[in-house]
């Protein structure tokens, strides 16, 4: 096996492990639920009861980076076959270094922040991110979703 298949592998293992039922509750919770103003909220999360979810999704997301960070997944790859890790290191970079230091944890997602900070479209592909976040901070603050939004049932199996 070349070393490109086997990145490949790697990152449709890595697909696989995002589909385990708790970790796609933990990321649903991140998504549609997680929308701190401080890194005391964040903190909150990280060691409140939301606590599983929160480390689940950022143990996850910090373990890819690794494995980018360290070769076995060439960036390039890894950024075409993922978009989440974008929506989380833009809804957590405000707040990491005050959390960081609250935490006394200095190097807490530092290999997410590695990968992050070389992304060469970062700041492209954090436009609509950005802007799911302020509306959903939006919808939250007058009650929760749009009329007419039906959550589905279920998640999708094919995400």
């Amino acid at each position: 096996m070349t070393e490109i298949h086997g990145a490949a592998e790697l990152v449709l293992r890595l697909y696989e492990i995002r589909r385990e039922d708790e970790l796609r509750r933990g990321r649903d919770w991140f998504a549609t639920q997680f929308f701190p103003s401080s890194a005391e909220e964040v903190l909150a999360a990280w060691t409140g009861r939301d606590s599983a979810p929160y480390r689940m999704v950022t143990t996850y997301w910090e373990m890819a980076a690794t494995l980018v960070n360290h070769g076995a997944i060439p960036e390039a790859m890894f950024h075409d076959a993922n978009t989440e890790h974008v929506a989380v290191w833009v809804k957590l970079r405000p707040y990491l270094e005050r959390l960081r230091e609250m935490a006394r944890y200095p190097s807490y997602l530092s290999q997410l922040e590695r990968l992050m900070t070389r992304m060469p479209d970062l700041e492209e592909r954090s436009v609509p991110m950005l802007a799911y976040l302020e509306l959903r901070k939006k919808q939250l603050a007058s009650g929760g979703p749009p009329p007419g939004y039906a959550r589905p049932a279920a998640a999708d199996p094919a995400d």
